[in-house]
Parts: C-alpha cells; structure tokens; sequence
C-alpha cells in the first residue's frame, strides 16, 4: 500500500534531507502517528478484503498490529544498515507498537464508522 511506501520512504531517506524540527520528543511522534496511519489503513484494507467471508473482525485488528510492528521492526534494523546519516533505535520501535496498539483500539472503538468505508 502506498502508506507503506511513503513511511518506508521517510524512514530510510537520508535525514539531512528532512526538515530540521526542534520540538522535544518529535522522531517519537512522528514514529508514533506513521505507525497509527499504517494501523489504521491495512485495518481498514483486511476489513474489506475479509468482508463476507466467515473470517472475525478481529483478526484484522490483530494482523494489521502484528504486520505493522514487524514492519517497524524491519525499518529499524534497515536503518542501522543501509543507512548512513541514521541509526536503529529500540525507542523508535516502541513509539511505533504504541502508536500500533492505539489504532488498534481506536479502529475498535470506531468499528460502525470503519465497515461503512
């Protein structure tokens, strides 16, 4: 998906090519809402590609979280390889499995809004 993408682009691009934003805490943000967008769209993704078959619900919620911590994960590990101007960070991860649990429940919380899509 192309969220994927953009986040994967972001991730591994060279950093002195982003803006430089002094706010405290803002890569643990930033981690935090890429990886509650990336929740939220392949849970809204499965949702569909599930619907009608005698699949639960709640097998998106748990495959978009799985899928989107492993991808966190992965981006990490790329950073700290094939990356010069960044580095792999286990806070990073947890910014992400956070910003990932959150869109879990917020996608729970808004289920009747999210099967309309």
């Amino acid at each position: 998906m192309l969220c994927s993408g953009i986040i994967a682009y972001f991730c591994l691009t060279d950093s002195s090519n982003l803006p430089a934003v002094s706010f405290p805490s803002i890569d643990k943000i930033v981690h935090f809402c890429f990886h509650f967008g990336f929740t939220i769209s392949w849970i809204v993704f499965f949702k569909k590609e599930l619907k009608g078959k005698d699949v639960n619900d709640y097998k998106a919620y748990f495959v978009s979280f799985i899928f989107s911590v492993f991808f966190g994960i992965t981006i990490e590990i790329l950073q700290g390889v094939l990356t010069v101007t960044r580095s792999s960070d286990v806070t990073d991860v947890l910014a992400n499995a956070l910003g990932a649990l959150v869109a879990v429940f917020t996608a729970i919380a808004l289920k009747k809004q999210i099967d309309k899509i």
